[in-house]
């Protein structure tokens, strides 16, 4: 593959001047980016619109995780978490360079929860079969201390580890546009649909709104499918013929709020899991980027927000148990960043209102009018989303099957089989182009320098600051007042780059949200 220049300009004619598309996606988090490069590199022609940025909601405030869900096992659902560790062994493949392996240790305090997560995680071995990413290991104490040099030793009888696997979901949601457009798609970013268009019963289009320019297009399309995650109900709404009918909800939102602290607090590079806190959730402590990621919570959110905030009682609830576990006790002073992202549940039958104990299923609804909603799902399984929505388009008879999905064996943008080393390892193959360009050894911040901030405005969408230090690379999210001190400079860099305003005084209000522990 060969590292394509963005024009945004050409792609807007694109929407302009296409008269019909196959198929128009509204949403660019995981399942509607990964819904556009599946239909994309079957051959059908494909345009899909993101209100803000691609994954600035949901797909890029994930824990971090690809797995199987250790958790949906212990719930009894055995096929969730099978399609998903089958799913986890394709993008291993398919984006090495955004994707690896990782150890997770549950350390002990009881005789009977060793014997007990042992069993369950050797059961979870099984079911990835050849795709095992490593034998689960029985520890005894001093084994746990070993990989979990922090955890507390009083009491500690041992542990279990196991495989699983970390990525940079912003990244990967980034590749997966990037490579969507390799396949022929037109994608955009800052472009909302802002009116669904119908034929008589049917839906056939939207109109969406280029926010720089603030010129608005038609599109029309065979299938139109609503990817929005939390917002995918506000989009069925208005696609309803009869507006006097009672509107069932079919998204539950749910909050998950995440720290960043210092590696200093769990110095190693394998994972702490601690699989029931004192309320009955899950709660993670994973390397990453150089620091240490704990979340996260799960509980219910009232309505769908761009920049969800945690709460103090998330953030105290995450310090606190996390603090049971380590020799020293991180406060709020220790945060370097805090930030929360809604996931989109679907809404159960039951009344059940515990988020943690609703399904991570995902679910897809063709409305009378024709419109193809996505919900539900998880990061790991977006490439069955794909393929089950592209299913219900073809059963809809919405238009017609012109190849199977081709998606299982497609290396992403940067995927390369040699692993590049240090903070240019997520460009991957990309990495000497980016060293190549001006500003490779002029250091904005640690991890960052000019060249990438131009990459980023070049080929990778990138139009504002928080794109960048979001998004591109994740500073905001591991050391907020980190990204502040460096925003101004990046915005000067954008102005050279883009024709937008790159949103400085916006981030710096964001950045002051994710630094301040709440």
């Amino acid at each position: 593959m060969s590292t394509l220049t963005v024009d945004r300009a050409e792609l807007l004619d694109r929407v302009e001047t296409t008269g019909k598309w196959d198929i128009a996606v509204i949403g660019g988090g995981a399942a509607g980016l990964g819904i556009a490069l599946d239909a994309a590199s079957r051959g059908h022609t494909v345009v899909l619109v993101e209100a803000h940025d691609f994954a600035k909601g949901t797909s890029s405030r994930a824990t971090k995780l690809l797995h199987g869900g250790v958790r949906y096992l212990a719930q009894g659902n055995v096929s969730l978490v099978y399609e998903a560790l089958r799913e986890r062994s394709v993008i291993l493949a398919n984006a090495p360079h955004l994707a690896q392996r990782l150890p997770f240790v549950i350390p002990a305090y009881r005789h009977w929860d060793r014997f007990f997560y042992g069993m369950g995680l050797t059961t979870y071995d099984l079911l990835a079969g050849s795709r095992s990413l490593g034998k689960t290991q029985w520890l005894n104490a001093e084994e746990t201390i070993a990989a979990l040099p922090t955890i507390r030793p009083e009491g500690l009888c041992g542990g279990v580890r196991y495989w699983d696997a970390q990525f940079d979901d912003a990244r990967l949601a980034l590749a997966l546009a990037r490579t969507a457009l390799e396949q022929g798609a037109t994608v955009l970013n800052y472009c909302p649909a802002t009116e669904l268009l119908h034929e008589g019963n049917r839906v056939t289009g939207f109109i969406c709104r280029d926010t720089e320019t603030d010129l608005t297009y038609q599109v029309h399309a065979r299938c139109v499918i609503n990817a929005t995650g939390v917002w995918a109900d506000g989009i069925r709404q208005s696609d309803a013929l009869d507006s006097t009918a009672t509107f069932k909800e079919r998204v539950q939102p749910a909050r998950g709020a995440h720290i960043v602290l210092d590696s200093t607090f769990l110095p190693s590079d394998q994972a702490l899991m601690v699989p029931k806190t004192a309320d009955g959730r899950v709660l993670f402590a994973i390397p990453w980027q150089g620091k240490l990621l704990a979340g996260t919570t799960d509980v219910p959110a009232l309505s769908p927000e761009t920049d969800p905030q945690a709460t103090p009682d998330e953030v105290t609830f995450i310090l606190r148990e996390l603090g049971q576990y380590l020799t020293t006790q991180p406060t709020r002073d220790d945060v370097l960043s805090t930030w929360a992202g809604l996931r989109p549940l679907v809404r159960p039958d039951s009344d059940e209102t515990t988020t943690q104990k609703i399904s991570r299923e995902h679910d897809i609804l063709v409305s009378a009018t024709g419109l193809v909603t996505v919900t539900g799902g998880k990061w790991t399984t977006y490439r069955v989303i794909a393929q089950h929505a592209l299913a219900a388009c073809y059963d809809a008879q919405l238009l017609p099957k012109i190849a199977d999905c081709r998606t299982e064996n497609l290396r992403l943008v940067g995927a390369t089989d040699s692993r590049s080393s240090g903070v240019l390892s997520r460009y991957g193959s990309e990495a000497d182009l980016v060293q190549s360009m001006p500003g490779a050894d002029i250091e904005i911040a640690p991890g960052l320098t000019e060249a990438m901030v131009r990459f980023a405005a070049r080929h990778e969408f990138a139009r504002t600051v928080d794109d960048m230090l979001a998004r591109r690379i994740r500073l905001l999210f591991l050391d907020a007042r980190s990204a502040s001190r460096c925003a101004e400079r990046v915005a000067e860099i954008l102005r050279e780059e883009v024709s937008c305003d790159p949103a400085l005084d916006e981030f710096q209000k964001l950045a002051a949200q994710y630094a301040c522990a709440p």
